[in-house]
């Protein structure tokens, strides 16, 4: 969906419930500046949330070609943003996502597409990282993948524990990345720059 089209769910449900929820936190709901916040609130939401109309299947559509190495392909520092389902509050970090080559590698930008795909959902960081291996995993076919997500979850940074700092780091490796420890520990030097 591009940012300029108007989605409209038939009745109003969406912006009806946020303006709900507006009558109940504000004391004011209808002052000029939360006039039209129910409108631009479903509009952003239907962004954050556009990867469930997504499949990364198609995603990668014709971008595959045939492999000419068998070398660990990196692409480090994936800046991923989402919502976490329990507050919908958001999160953010990046993603770095490797593979090792069966007989197919895929255009660089479309792992980056791959990781937006299951971003773009109410998540938890945990099935979030699985989703984008096993997702690559079964589009490429590939000898191996690893996934290491780092990020910063408002939900515990603005409220709860209120843990400024924190960052949640979770990993998904799949095939020779969980197997092969010399091939593990490749990917973790080279995530982290050493």
């Amino acid at each position: 969906m591009s940012d300029d089209h108007e989605h409209d769910d038939g009745d109003g449900a969406f912006r009806d419930a946020v303006q709900r929820i507006l009558n109940a936190i504000d004391p004011d709901p209808e002052r000029e500046g939360l006039r039209d916040t129910p409108k631009r609130v479903e509009k952003a939401f239907r962004f954050y949330t556009e990867g469930y109309a997504q499949d990364a299947r198609k995603v990668v559509g014709d971008a595959l070609f045939e492999a000419e190495t068998d070398e660990m392909v990196v692409v480090k520092d994936i800046e991923l943003y989402s919502l976490c389902e329990h507050h919908l509050a958001p999160f953010f970090g990046k993603a770095h996502v490797a593979y090792i080559p069966g007989d197919k590698i895929v255009g660089l930008s479309k792992l980056a597409r791959v990781v937006d795909v299951f971003a773009r959902r109410l998540q938890v960081q945990e099935r979030l990282t699985m989703q984008i291996a096993h997702a690559l995993r079964d589009v490429l076919q590939p000898r191996g993948v690893g996934v290491v997500i780092e990020a910063s979850h408002l939900c515990m940074m603005m409220r709860g524990v209120a843990k400024q700092n924190s960052r949640t780091v979770t990993s998904c490796l799949l095939g020779s990345f969980r197997k092969d420890e010399r091939t593990r520990a490749e990917f973790l030097r080279l995530i982290r720059g050493a």
